[in-house]
């Protein structure tokens, strides 16, 4: 559950107003999601999200986003498209947090792809990275391999029942990963965090990407690395395993829009090493640093510590095309 912030019918008339939406005949809030506050909204005739933005995003960051999505939907892009309101701004305050409106992105997230979907889904990615060349904007990644030992250091490991030695094991892999990290790939802005919740189908065709809050300009392979990650292993009894068959889809698809260069098939190994390690690190702080009494689902973070052991064992672009 993820509704951190109360509003009321009062908050939702002063939106109505400030954004011309018209009258808002119902709102609730969605319990998908970790890291921000989100909304449905209602009118007669039209859908709308509300994101009022807590935790992990910072307030500097939110004009980069909202330019981005609005430049991507001028692209053609399947996106959500930040609202302006009267005085032509994206942000507004509620109870003194930023937040913002995006328009209803019709569809809704797949629980399990099919190769086809990940086919689907590696040609999107592939679009969303060519549209991201035309546009100048830049936000470095604040979650890049750089600025993992400061999370790191954050946790405040408290017992041994993820796995043994757990902070020594993180320690060791977060060193190797930053040694191998590639130099001189493509670089460009990328969605950042291609997760199955952030990626919509409708009657099984894709229909989008929503969640733009941690794009930024990094490595656009590391993109098809955090896919990797979040679309391609099958969960079988709580055992993760890598399915190839997903990732060659997934691939392919990016390729028959954009093509991969031999230095980034080098580079594959290690970024999803590296995204593993990312999302293995925020899982753990959750894990522990979390009040018992948040209103917050925790993910398990020993999903993404098998994932990191899996890539940890491959070496080659050949040992995931296979």
């Amino acid at each position: 559950m993820a509704v951190y912030t109360k509003i009321n019918n009062k908050d939702i008339s002063s939106l109505s107003k400030k954004f011309n939406l018209g009258k808002i005949i119902k709102f609730q809030g969605i319990k998908q999601g970790i890291e921000n506050t989100n909304y449905l909204l209602k009118t007669n005739n039209k859908k709308y999200i509300l994101t009022i933005f807590e935790k992990r995003v910072q307030k500097k960051d939110l004009p980069f986003f909202m330019k981005l999505m609005d430049k991507f939907n001028q692209q053609k892009i399947n996106c959500p498209k930040p609202l302006k309101d009267k005085n032509d701004k994206y942000l507004t305050l509620i109870k003194n947090k930023a937040a913002c409106i995006v328009t209803f992105l019709k569809g809704k997230d797949k629980k399990n792809l099919n190769n086809k979907n990940c086919y689907d889904v590696g040609k999107n990615i592939g679009t969303l990275h060519k549209a991201s060349n035309k546009i100048k904007l830049y936000r470095k990644n604040s979650m890049s391999i750089n600025n993992l030992d400061s999370l790191l250091k954050s946790i405040k490991f408290k017992s041994k029942d993820i796995v043994p030695n757990l902070e020594s094991v993180l320690k060791i892999n977060l060193e190797e990963i930053k040694k191998e990290w590639p130099k001189n790939i493509p670089k460009g802005i990328i969605h950042g965090d291609l997760f199955i919740d952030n990626i919509f189908f409708n009657k099984n065709k894709f229909a989008g990407f929503i969640d733009f809050y941690f794009s930024c300009n990094d490595y656009l392979m590391y993109e098809i690395a955090i896919g990797i990650n979040a679309l391609c292993f099958d969960n079988k009894k709580n055992k993760f395993i890598l399915n190839n068959q997903k990732v060659k889809s997934l691939i392919k698809g990016y390729q028959s829009v954009k093509k991969i260069s031999l230095k980034e098939k080098n580079a594959l190994n290690i970024l999803c090493r590296g995204a593993a390690l990312r999302y293995l690190l925020t899982r753990i702080y959750d894990y522990f640093n979390t009040p018992k009494t948040a209103l917050i689902n925790i993910k398990d973070p020993k999903e993404y510590f098998q994932k990191l052991i899996i890539h940890n064992n491959l070496n080659s672009y050949k040992d995931y095309y296979n």
